[in-house]
């Protein structure tokens, strides 16, 4: 047995500091890995060549970055919406729309929302069959120049 003539310590407390790092790291983490968006549905049909008869006016809208125009006459797009409505007979009358010259996905989902909103609900969207004009293609890129390999000999 034996005998400790030293006082003895008090129990120490645990530091909380790395228990608040840990929260902030998860804090952080859950901020980033979640959404903050809420992801849309767009009914879209795509045009096969195959399928129902189309009746009626020509309905051809061509989607441009500044402009919309309905079989080739540039308006906007509250007299877009007012002559589609003059030309179906219903709300699901197909419409035809195009992306041209140079439009981006943004400027056609923005048309589709606006012809959706005002009750239209046959969209039918159409290629142009030309490949987009990307400067940034990987086929285009300008070669990677490389320095000498270990062995002195270039690939």
């Amino acid at each position: 047995m034996t005998f400790s003539l030293e006082e003895p310590r008090r129990p120490r407390r645990p530091s909380l500091t790395p228990m608040i790092d840990v929260v902030f790291l998860l804090l952080v983490f859950f901020m980033l890995a979640s959404r903050f968006g809420l992801d849309m549905h767009v009914p879209l049909r795509l045009s096969s060549g195959e399928g129902e008869a189309y009746s009626g006016p020509p309905r051809l809208v061509d989607i441009r970055p500044e402009t919309l125009s309905l079989n080739g006459i540039a308006m906007d797009p509250e007299a877009l919406i007012a002559e589609l409505g003059e030309m179906t007979e219903s709300e699901a009358d197909t419409i035809v729309l195009r992306a041209r010259d140079g439009a981006t996905l943004q400027h056609v989902v923005s048309a589709m929302e606006e012809l959706s909103g005002a009750g239209f609900t046959s969209l039918t969207l159409v290629g142009t069959g030309e490949a987009p004009a990307d400067e940034g293609r990987a086929d285009e890129a300008a070669p990677v120049e490389r320095g000498d390999g270990p062995e002195g000999a270039r690939p």
